[in-house]
């Protein structure tokens, strides 16, 4: 099936998990492969899968569309790096007619921003309006040491680029014990001054990465102290779909998120799934149990086995995860964030 001959949507059949929450949020990978090779998130030799496993772009928009058939309302494209994907942007041209059609209410991306100069004016036109970049340190050097290579000007760059397309920036920091822990409140300025929010996340023991977990986890409740040392930050209500929690802060204007998955468990809200560019569907980030979507996506292209098999996955999402930090605990699971999608 090719992108121009795609069948319109019926109307949306709401996916209701085992404990009543409504899923409308999916994260969606289109490749495993990335350019930077981030201390926190994979190892340096990485062996990516072979091509002829990844679901191809007409199988993604497929998919997508399926979900959006069944009551999703958010779409994130992630990856590894999303960008890297050879001809994404036909994959953003084809799902942006969800978003006039009114079936889809967001399209959006989770970036590492070094290839995002050159394709910001083509995202807005497609429709979208926010993204995520991830930034770890506004030091060269030190962005060069936790990403293994990456420059920090091309991500600037790439932000420049997005905001002065008419898109909303926000900053995801992976917070680094030894890593950038002293760099926090620079970036939440430096973020506020131009408008942008910025999330703290703690770090996620999936996958192997040839680092000690243990030695970069940062509690962000230790990290909020410090900032609350700073700032005045309130505590605010707002939900962006995700797992962030956000505060105010009076002395910047702006907000910081933060994302917890050791030191609170944000699982009673979830609203989302997540599926890999091989078409494998993980109900839950931190837990092993998954549905293969590609068989039934390749078996016919009716899209009946494949929005069936949509329905029994989230009948069995599970109510949330336990991740655990401990030294010489091998990570929680065996796959990486880059397999299952940031």
């Amino acid at each position: 099936m090719s992108f121009m001959s795609v069948p319109p949507l019926r109307a949306p059949q709401a996916l209701v998990d085992p404990f009543g929450r409504r899923v409308t949020y999916l994260r969606l990978s289109v490749t495993d492969r990335c350019d930077l090779r981030c201390v926190y998130c994979m190892k340096e030799d990485m062996t990516f899968l072979p091509r002829k496993e990844v679901l191809t772009l007409d199988e993604l928009d497929r998919l997508a569309s399926a979900f959006i058939r069944q009551g999703v309302t958010k779409l994130r494209i992630t990856g590894g790096e999303p960008l890297v994907r050879r001809d994404v942007m036909d994959l953003f041209r084809s799902l942006s007619r969800h978003l006039r059609s009114g079936a889809l209410a967001e399209l959006t991306l989770t970036t590492n921003g070094s290839q995002l100069a050159r394709h910001a004016d083509e995202l807005a036109a497609c429709g979208v309006r926010r993204i995520n970049v991830s930034l770890d340190s506004l030091d060269r050097a030190r962005y060069a040491a936790i990403t293994r290579g990456g420059r920090l000007d091309a991500v600037l760059d790439g932000v420049a680029a997005a905001r002065a397309a008419g898109i909303v920036v926000k900053v995801n920091t992976v917070a680094l014990r030894g890593g950038n822990e002293d760099e926090v409140e620079g970036l939440v300025r430096w973020c506020h001054e131009r408008g942008m929010d910025i999330t703290l996340i703690e770090v996620m023991p999936l996958g192997e990465t040839g680092e000690d977990r243990t030695d970069q986890f940062l509690s962000l409740a230790d990290v909020r102290r410090r900032l609350a040392a700073r700032f005045t930050l309130t505590d605010l209500p707002l939900r962006t779909g995700g797992p962030a929690r956000y505060v105010h802060v009076e002395e910047t204007g702006g907000r910081i998120g933060f994302i917890t998955p050791l030191t609170h468990n944000f699982c009673e809200s979830c609203n989302r799934v997540r599926v890999t560019c091989t078409g494998t569907l993980f109900m839950c980030l931190g837990q092993a149990g998954a549905v293969d979507l590609r068989a039934p996506l390749r078996a016919s292209s009716d899209d009946a086995a494949l929005s069936e098999a949509i329905a029994g996955a989230i009948a069995a999402k599970p109510r949330g995860h336990d991740f655990v930090i401990d030294r010489g605990r091998p990570a929680a699971l065996a796959r990486h964030m880059s397999v299952t999608g940031g």
